[in-house]
């Protein structure tokens, strides 16, 4: 199984990145580092909350994972709202990106080397392999000084650095930097990955030469992610060679990644009409005028500048020769709810939703078209489905409680609001709520049986916690 989590400053982050876990680390501790880092980044640090953007990171995650030697697959996918260029994988399957990632890599090859070259890090063990090497003997400890590390990065504040004690820190940031025998490692398995995967190993090397290229061009600021990757030309070089030796022809880029390349662009572009400026500046060059992923831009800039008669026009032509295409669909049917044309969004949106059952983009938009049109209770049948499949998706329960309080469901107000505050770590916060829900219930009803085991959890998570 592979869960993704999804994630408004857009601030530089010098994010670390950090290995696989090997002997020093149970299976246990290392789930318990991932947790507690996904429980830090869902509270303090910028994430991205847009579907269509989680969806093809997830999808390519999911293309990548069969053919990485993972020992465990259940990784947890997160989007740091952060233009600059980074990643980074933790102990316990936790996998992140910066959406400036997608602003510099050109290529879908290029964004998908990244991916498999920290998936290949989390295969081979890495950070343990460097943990044994120092001798660490405090993994117990491990959790809370990384998870603190990683927030205080992503965040650009101190708001981690109660977690770790300063010659604590300084040892786990040590260990956080890869040795360059673990890069060369790590971009070999990586390329093996992209490969296997029906990707491009050449995309590795042409993602370097742009790490190197804005390393120059930064001076003293290199890119974060070159502060925890060293990079050298002689690597560079090497890469290159090994990719010319894989067979087969260059591989094109699916149209997708270009789209929510466009769409991210605009989300950091310096104003809604300064992204206007530049799509209609693209778009007046030759050989874009038939480029779907400029004139997709250029909507959503138009969309953000309220524009929305020429969005809706440009994604009305985008339909006409990609019928079906969910991405043109759901920033259509945005389109037409930001004028409060709920009726034809929500028919626009149901159509695809038939379609493609479940998908987590299209019925995302329908539940905030109920909430928009004051429609609490279909809003939240939609995010109930949601928060089945994905449940650990922060952001659905707290959508679901705000619809539930419109539909006036006290009980499933609190209800959701528990698994939110589950996944802040608050499980004293979540024991309240259920307790409040409880009270509301008959005696003997299914749902209070239902309230009473997720009590009984939660009171052993709590204990859990106290244990020395």
């Amino acid at each position: 199984m592979l869960t993704v989590s999804p994630i408004l400053s857009a601030q530089p982050s010098s994010l670390p990145s950090i290995g696989g876990s090997g002997g020093l680390i149970s299976g246990q501790q290392e789930a318990d580092i991932g947790q507690q880092v996904m429980t830090s980044i869902r509270r303090s640090a910028p994430q991205i909350q847009d579907p269509l953007v989680y969806d093809y990171l997830s999808a390519m995650i999911y293309k990548l994972v069969p053919s990485a030697p993972l020992d465990n697959r259940n990784l947890s996918l997160v989007l740091i709202d952060s233009p600059a260029l980074n990643a980074f994988a933790v102990p316990g399957g936790v996998v992140g990106v910066n959406g400036g990632l997608f602003l510099s890599a050109t290529t879908e090859q290029q964004f998908a080397s990244v991916l498999a070259h920290e998936l290949a890090h989390l295969s081979q063990r890495h950070f343990a392999r460097r943990m044994e090497q120092q001798e660490t003997s405090a993994p117990l400890t491990l959790a809370g000084m990384i998870a603190g590390i990683v927030l205080s990065a992503v965040t650009q504040s101190d708001v981690g650095i109660a977690a770790i004690a300063g010659t604590q820190a300084m040892a786990v940031q040590n260990m956080l930097a890869y040795s360059r025998a673990h890069e060369q490692e790590a971009d070999r398995v990586g390329m093996d990955i992209l490969a296997s995967a029906g990707m491009d190993p050449r995309g590795m090397p042409e993602m370097f030469e742009i790490m190197m290229r804005q390393n120059r061009l930064q001076g003293n600021q290199m890119p974060e992610y070159l502060s925890t990757h060293p990079l050298t030309q002689s690597r560079v070089a090497d890469t290159l060679n090994r990719a010319e030796q894989y067979p087969g022809e260059r591989i094109p880029d699916g149209q997708e990644y270009h789209l929510i390349r466009s769409r991210l662009q605009v989300h950091y572009a310096k104003s809604p009409s300064a992204a206007v400026d530049v799509f209609e500046s693209y778009l007046n060059q030759e050989d874009a005028k038939r480029n779907d992923a400029i004139r997709y831009g250029l909507a959503v800039a138009y969309q953000e500048n309220r524009q929305f008669s020429a969005a809706e026009k440009i994604l009305a032509d985008l339909l006409d020769t990609n019928p079906g295409r969910i991405t043109f669909q759901v920033t259509l049917a945005e389109v037409l709810s930001d004028q409060e044309r709920y009726d034809e969004a929500r028919a626009l949106l149901k159509q695809a939703l038939a379609r493609n059952p479940g998908n987590y983009p299209i019925t995302w938009a329908l539940a905030g078209i109920e909430i928009a049109d004051g429609n609490g209770a279909a809003a939240a049948s939609y995010l109930k489905d949601l928060a089945r499949q994905r449940p650990t998706g922060d952001q659905i329960w707290l959508r679901l409680a705000e619809a539930e309080g419109m539909a006036r469901n006290i009980v499933g107000v609190h209800r959701a609001r528990a698994e939110y505050e589950v996944l802040m770590g608050d499980f004293r916060s979540a024991q309240r709520q259920l307790r409040q829900a409880q009270e509301k219930l008959p005696a003997g009803s299914t749902e209070r049986q239902v309230v009473n085991e997720r009590l009984g959890d939660i009171a052993s998570r709590i204990q859990d916690a106290n244990r020395p």
